[in-house]
């Protein structure tokens, strides 16, 4: 299978478009035209993973964090990142990187940790704005069925839990065709009057031209009208962190026990307890600590997220029990989650967990 195909399963999931200004995702080194046989998944590419990658004939390797963050200069093998770079260049092993904007999506790497929580999905903690338009399209009422279902199959028409959304409204549109034209209905030089339907539908920013593209096919006429508006309601599935709950609220020690058994970790920061019990939780995988007030904002009664510095510890005030578990701990299961994925979408590509330890931070 040729790289540029998974690249293109990968990215129909998550976007480049929703990464993060400051970050560096897609293919890092590799030609997309290049086919391989199998790839290796993790969370960090090193040069133990490359050489893994090397052992087990995978010439594609697919990380959560990139590589490559910042501009490089020249590749002489003086750091980590420019030997890493090297020994996959030089066995031609492709290096993918899907980071930010695999968190930005609600069943990405945030909706991965609320499954292993066992949280029900409540929304997205913090959307990213402007990811959402309005689309309305004028159609002959008897084509009016063809062209909604084509822009719901493209993606269209989501609100919250619910699919196949539309407003529909009828009337009379109005056109002349010209020399050159091959009119639907009508007749050229002669303005014509047809019943027609304007249908309204909500289309993630990233799906536009896919969803126009579709209703192009399905409808009839050689000139389709449509209108196409930015719109300031924010994507309920697009955006950082995410806020979940269970059935039954816990204890916070029982919390803190839950969290060390999922994530495998013998050691968990977290601000004074707050006397309350936990039932909403708000969550950040990786570096979170931007989204402490969000956590409280949403009325959460934990945030569990990694990196927080000392100061920062501070903010909570009281009004929620703030858990660091660690960025790798909170990260650990995007390769799994990646490798389900690909599995689903393309079940005859091999795909294997790298075996490679790539956690940086250790505890005596």
């Amino acid at each position: 299978m040729r790289i540029k195909d998974i690249v293109r399963v990968l990215e129909q999931w998550a976007p480049p478009i929703l990464q993060e200004e400051y970050d560096n995702c897609g293919l890092q080194t590799g030609d997309p035209e290049a086919a391989v046989d199998e790839a290796l998944l993790t969370l960090d590419c090193t040069e133990e993973v490359v050489a893994e990658a090397i052992r087990k004939n995978c010439g594609l390797i697919i990380a959560h964090h990139p590589v490559i963050f910042k501009g490089i200069r020249s590749l002489t093998g003086r750091n980590d990142v420019e030997r890493t770079l090297l020994a996959a260049i030089r066995a031609n092993v492709a290096i993918y990187a899907i980071h930010t904007n695999l968190d930005n999506v609600i069943d990405g790497v945030n909706g991965e940790i609320a499954a292993r929580l066992g949280l029900k999905v409540l929304r997205v903690l913090n959307p990213k704005p402007g990811q959402l338009r309005k689309l309305a399209v004028f159609v002959p009422r008897g084509h009016a069925d063809a062209v909604r279902d084509a822009m719901f199959a493209a993606g269209a028409g989501h609100v919250g839990n619910y699919d196949e959304c539309s407003f529909n409204t009828e009337g009379t549109g109005t056109f002349r065709a010209g020399e050159g034209t091959t009119p639907f209905v009508g007749k050229k030089g002669e303005r014509h009057g047809e019943a027609e339907v304007r249908v309204e539908v909500l289309c993630p920013a990233m799906l536009e031209n896919t969803v126009v593209r579709a209703l192009r096919v399905a409808h009839p006429y050689e000139e389709a009208a449509y209108d196409l508006y930015p719109l300031a309601n924010t994507h309920q599935g697009i955006g950082s962190g995410l806020l979940g709950e269970w059935d039954e609220p816990i204890a916070e020690a029982v919390l803190l026990e839950k969290l060390k058994s999922v994530f495998g970790t013998t050691v968990i920061r977290h601000t004074s307890f707050t006397g309350k019990p936990i039932r909403r939780v708000a969550l950040c995988g990786g570096s979170g600590a931007f989204l402490i007030g969000k956590a409280i904002t949403a009325r959460a009664d934990a945030y569990v997220t990694g990196d927080v510095k000392y100061h920062e510890f501070f903010q909570p005030e009281g009004r929620i029990l703030l858990a660091d578990i660690g960025h790798f701990e909170s990260e650990q299961f995007t390769p799994a989650l990646i490798q389900s994925r690909l599995a689903r979408i393309l079940p005859t590509f091999a795909t294997r967990l790298s075996k490679t330890g790539t956690n940086p931070i250790h505890f005596h």
